[in-house]
């Protein structure tokens, strides 16, 4: 049941999302986040303490895509976060340390870290552009971009509107400054991301909490992705690769 409040912010702001057509030959997906750490239920500070049905369905699709992407070939990068444990993460309590299970990919999609296609990628920080930098001022993402001449980019993963929404908006303004040549678009998909719930009750209890209702911070997450110049789908379908 949706609440009143989240009714009032999508009429005040609302999200118009749309059915792409991505080209499967120059199309690479990006997984943000998906581990134990976020998603498995009593994983850690930050992992549901319950079962989560927006988190249940974006890992859901999740793994549909990468399935799908590893059949063709295509490339997929995977961001986790790692976190070493005497640097913590503000505002957030400590998760995902390095070498713990909170830090692995969720049961659904291990098996992708034997996938010849896919680079993982940890890092230390919200923002899998900026922790994909390595100590010469190479980048990980930007070279996989470029070695994969990927043009559009599907992202999906959690938290909606924290790591997912720090990565799309530095890869925009990467774009947009000529780093990421020739990616052009960048898409993330509704129904493959997902964010935590904290509602005000239990922040209010809870010392150092802060207030999150899922459904409205997943909406605003979106919503600040297009206002970046992402594209939003709903839906998601791929045309034939090009004949050569």
């Amino acid at each position: 049941m949706v609440s009143p409040t989240v009714e009032l912010l999508k009429s005040e702001i609302p999200l118009e999302q749309e059915s792409v057509v991505l080209p499967q030959d120059v199309t690479g997906l990006v997984l943000v986040d998906i581990s134990n750490g976020f998603c498995t239920v009593g994983a850690g500070n930050l992992a549901p303490r319950e079962p989560n049905s927006q988190i249940s369905e974006m890992i859901k699709e999740s793994e549909k895509l990468a399935r799908l992407f590893c059949e063709k070939k295509r490339p997929i990068i995977g961001f986790l976060d790692s976190h070493h444990p005497d640097k913590p993460e503000e505002p957030y309590p400590p998760h995902c340390i390095a070498g713990t299970d909170e830090a692995n990919l969720v049961p659904a999609l291990r098996w992708l870290e034997n996938e010849p296609n896919v680079t993982i990628r940890r890092k230390e920080c919200f923002d899998g552009y900026l922790g994909s930098t390595e100590d010469d001022g190479s980048n990980v993402f930007v070279d996989w971009v470029k070695k994969n001449q990927i043009k559009a980019i599907l992202v999906v993963g959690i938290c909606t509107d924290i790591c997912v929404l720090d990565f799309v908006c530095s890869t925009l303004s990467a774009r947009n400054l000529g780093f990421l040549t020739p990616l052009k678009d960048v898409v993330v998909y509704s129904h493959g991301c997902a964010t935590f719930d904290v509602p005000i009750q239990v922040a209010k209890n809870t010392k150092g909490a802060l207030v999150h209702p899922q459904e409205f911070m997943h909406h605003v997450g979106l919503y600040m992705a297009k206002q970046r110049g992402a594209k939003i789908a709903s839906e998601v379908s791929f045309d034939a690769p090009k004949k050569l």
